[in-house]
């Protein structure tokens, strides 16, 4: 299901550009290094670890949810469980999280110049797993 809804994000993402027209005169868009800073990939982000504060581990990111326009509106947070059995998801805003590389620093997606990193190490929310648990569960 996952891969189905990402899929179809990127295909209704695609589907304008692929009906531009480019100049005779424009430079290959392969030859232009792509830069990740601040951008990162959706299936990268699905299964991101997130932490609270104290360094704790309390659930996962298990999905994005996309509003028409194409605009990221929040995580679906996999709180508790094992292997599917008796998680609680809960949806936590975009603004919410703060995302990081390493334990104890943030970043708003920008990388070195010199690596490319597609994906953030792990999410940070200033929760407890209890709170997130007491959260209205969401349903697909």
């Amino acid at each position: 299901m996952r891969l189905f809804t990402v899929m179809t994000v990127a295909a209704s993402l695609a589907a304008p550009m692929a009906m531009a027209q480019v100049p005779a005169n424009t430079p290959s868009a392969a030859a232009a290094p792509i830069k990740a800073a601040g951008k990162w990939r959706a299936s990268k982000v699905i299964g991101v670890n997130v932490y609270n504060e104290n360094n704790d581990k309390i659930g996962d990111i298990s999905e994005l949810i996309v509003d028409s326009a194409g605009r990221v509106e929040g995580a679906v947070v996999s709180v508790g469980g094992f292997l599917g059995m008796g998680e609680h998801l809960v949806i936590v805003p975009m603004d919410k999280l703060k995302f990081s590389n390493e334990a104890g620093k943030t970043t708003t997606g920008t990388t070195s110049t010199s690596t490319r990193e597609w994906y953030p190490d792990r999410a940070v929310l200033n929760a407890t797993k209890d709170q997130l648990k007491s959260m209205p569960e969401f349903k697909y």
